[in-house]
């Protein structure tokens, strides 16, 4: 059976605040003489007790409060490369929720600036390339959003696309979609979660109104048979997070997880972590856990590597090398995706 852990892949969906480990928060915490709600990394991890989304955004602004410099933001994305580095993650195309940094006064430069010197270090040293993302938090304003743009304009270096995070209930991505229109025009590309805790129908506005490359999570589109054959017909990609959906009760156990049934319905599924400090796993445990729970064969594990290829924003070539890489380890064609050809 294949090591799922040592499978190269990608990783698509991973925010880079979600991997603020409780040991870490201290640490910044005490250097940057920051109080932190918790009397221990033991008290702090026992928190983690989430009931739904919500009670876990609470618990992860608290956490990401104390970052404040460039080295505090270095050290955050350093630590998680070389956690994804030991999974064999090739490439990461990783979220970062800049409004919930510049609210606290933090310039949307420091942010940037210690990630991306971190994304420089970890290619050089670790052979493990990245990419960042821009979320904007949709339970706050259009407006809101459209100035964050606005800032990106001005540090276009390495930021592929724009995306939607955070509360998911009551915010659809219609809310948006002037500000993901001058995005595209800008020249980003465009992801959105939906169907997380949202409906179907949050799924189908991301694709017809903010003109998404890929969906993230997706779960809920098997709700609606239509939308699981468009998404198969136009192979839209859905960047799985099965750990996350665990912790957040969107499925009540790893063996409920739809992961299976959307690769039986030729969907372009991928394995990611999502907020890995905070729900148990890195990708490559989300892999073995899922291949476990869901008795995966080593056939699906090889598509969902490959899934996470071709569904990343690498360029052609890139791209092409580590799907032949796959293809020596298990043989097999590559289906091409729609965003192969980004």
């Amino acid at each position: 059976m294949l090591d799922a852990r040592a499978l190269p892949k990608a990783e698509l969906h991973v925010h880079i605040e979600g991997t603020f480990e409780p040991e870490l928060i201290f640490e910044i915490a005490e250097r940057n003489r920051i109080a932190v709600p918790y009397a221990s990394v033991e008290a702090l991890r026992s928190a983690y007790d989430f009931t739904d989304l919500q009670s876990f955004l609470n618990v992860y602004y608290a956490g990401m409060s104390v970052l404040r410099t460039e080295r505090d933001y270095y050290d955050l994305t350093a630590a998680y490369l070389r956690r994804a580095a030991a999974d064999n993650v090739r490439h990461a195309e990783i979220f970062f929720d800049p409004q919930a940094h510049t609210a606290r006064g933090v310039p949307f430069a420091v942010v940037t600036n210690g990630i991306r010197e971190a994304l420089g270090d970890a290619e050089h040293e670790l052979g493990i390339s990245a990419q960042l993302i821009l979320c904007f938090l949709r339970d706050q304003s259009a407006a809101s959003a459209m100035q964050v743009l606005e800032a990106a304009l001005r540090d276009r270096e390495r930021i592929v696309a724009v995306g939607l995070d955070s509360g998911e209930v009551g915010n659809p991505p219609s809310k948006f979609e002037r500000v993901f229109e001058r995005a595209r025009a800008e020249g980003f590309l465009t992801v959105a979660h939906a169907g997380e805790e949202g409906p179907p129908e949050y799924i189908i506005e991301a694709l017809d109104l903010l003109k998404v490359s890929r969906i993230d999570h997706g779960v809920r589109c098997m709700e609606d048979a239509s939308l699981v054959e468009r998404l198969r017909r136009e192979r839209v990609p859905l960047t799985v997070c099965p750990l996350s959906n665990v912790r957040l009760k969107v499925v009540r156990r790893l063996e409920d997880h739809p992961l299976k049934r959307m690769l039986d319905a030729g969907l372009v599924a991928t394995v990611n972590s999502d907020d890995p400090a905070y729900f148990g796993g890195y990708v490559g445990e989300n892999y073995t856990r899922s291949a476990a729970a869901l008795s995966l064969t080593d056939a699906e594990l090889g598509t969902l590597a490959r899934n996470s290829f071709q569904a990343s924003f690498l360029d052609t070539v890139v791209r092409e090398h580590y799907l032949e890489e796959l293809n020596e380890l298990q043989g097999g064609p590559a289906t091409v995706s729609r965003s192969s050809t980004v």
